[in-house]
């Protein structure tokens, strides 16, 4: 059993890692200042900038499949990279990417909005959830009737990031409500927003926000299906599935850098004549958060081995999603207890990432269905304990 990273993960994992200490983080300044004004953090602009720059460096498209110009790297190395990208608050991502559902268009569909997508000139949202339908992801109610060549769509759909930015959605809605979603009673569709449906802002104690997006009588004609027919559901499935080694990766990313921070502050404060790093509640904070967080780091490595190795990484994926979320929120609660009042300020990130990392535990699978799915996988005898090792 080799640990070890290869010479190539380490050489991408590296320089991944240089440009996002050369390019992002002297951003963060800036970014806090106009957070405290109630500014964007980040232009659109300055991101596409961010993102070409990223380009010379070779970075484009990390599950990008070759043909369309990216990297396909494997998920390790992909896990390795967004862990990375979580060691800078700047919400940035390379550029090169589009929703891995988008990878089933037809040839039509891939010259309107999958390769402007890659390309960073169209920008698209998944919808899936909605008022009553969150975490029962089959249980959406948004329809589609069919009206000669066209589809018309009325509902409305909630939480949708990218929402208020998007200038289409891949919109899953149920065209035959006898089936139901689970059934083949759901079909995903490609909708402009020029069709007419609109997007309102939810505010949330994060920066930014989602979005509702609501379809009143929206017309969206036949060709407009993404894959097939009642097909939607299982796509839905597919694209929530890939966050979840990825979510956590992020959060090492941000626990490793938090974690940083607060053993150099335990070094430099000092009360009543020494560091604090000498107190023994110091000390204890920051072996827990170490203990957990690369006991995290080998659970998500492992889930985007599974997917490298082509098994199912669903019960794998779910520990690493729930683990890694659970520990993020725990860290960087020590991390602002360490810093006492300070941390609790906007002079620093960290107040920023106490609210950022809360959503960790909600969205693309709440803890609890991490452990519903983990629990009826052992109790129905779908996997083993121990797992690959078992």
């Amino acid at each position: 059993m080799d640990f070890a990273l290869s010479d190539e993960q380490r050489a991408i994992r590296d320089t991944a890692r240089d440009f996002i200490t050369r390019e992002v983080v002297p951003l963060e300044q800036e970014l806090l200042r106009r957070e405290r004004a109630h500014r964007p953090g980040l232009e659109r602009g300055e991101l596409r900038e961010l993102q070409l720059k990223a380009r010379k460096f070779g970075f484009w498209g990390l599950a990008t499949p070759e043909e369309y110009g990216g990297m396909d790297l494997p998920a390790v190395t992909q896990s390795l990279i967004w862990t990375e990208i979580g060691r800078s608050f700047v919400p940035f991502r390379f550029g090169g990417e589009a929703d891995n559902i988008l990878f089933y268009c037809n040839e039509e569909q891939k010259r309107e909005y999958l390769l402007p997508t890659i390309e960073g000139e169209r920008f698209s949202c998944f919808a899936i959830t909605e008022p009553g339908a969150g975490s029962d992801a089959a249980n959406i109610k948004l329809s589609a009737r069919r009206d000669g060549g066209d589809w018309v769509l009325n509902g409305e759909k909630t939480f949708i990031t990218g929402g208020n930015e998007a200038d289409f959605a891949i919109v899953i809605a149920v065209t035959d409500p006898e089936r139901g979603a689970r059934r083949g009673g759901a079909t995903a569709f490609l909708v402009d927003r020029e069709m007419s449906w609109r997007s309102e802002f939810i505010q949330t104690m994060g920066e930014g926000g989602p979005a509702s997006l609501v379809f009143d009588d929206v017309r969206v004609p036949d060709r407009n299906i993404l894959g097939e027919p009642g097909q939607g559901f299982t796509l839905g499935m597919e694209w929530i599935g890939k966050g979840r080694y990825t979510i956590p990766s992020h959060a090492v990313g941000i626990a490793e850098r938090a974690l940083g921070m607060a053993i150099a502050y335990a070094n430099t404060r000092e009360t009543f004549g020494r560091p604090i790093g000498e107190n023994q509640a110091i000390q204890w904070m920051i072996a827990d958060s170490e203990t957990e967080l690369e006991a995290a780091r080998l659970l998500i490595l492992r889930a985007a081995w599974t997917v490298d190795q082509g098994l199912d990484p669903r019960h794998a994926s779910s520990m690493a999603k729930l683990y890694g979320a659970g520990m993020v929120n725990r860290v960087v609660d020590r991390v602002m207890q360490i810093h006492g009042g300070m941390g609790y300020t906007r002079e620093l990130p960290i107040e920023r990432w106490y609210r950022q990392v809360r959503l960790y535990r909600i969205f693309e699978g709440t803890d609890e269905m991490q452990r519903l799915i983990i629990s009826r996988d052992l109790l129905r005898g779908y996997t083993k304990l121990g797992g690959q090792l078992a």
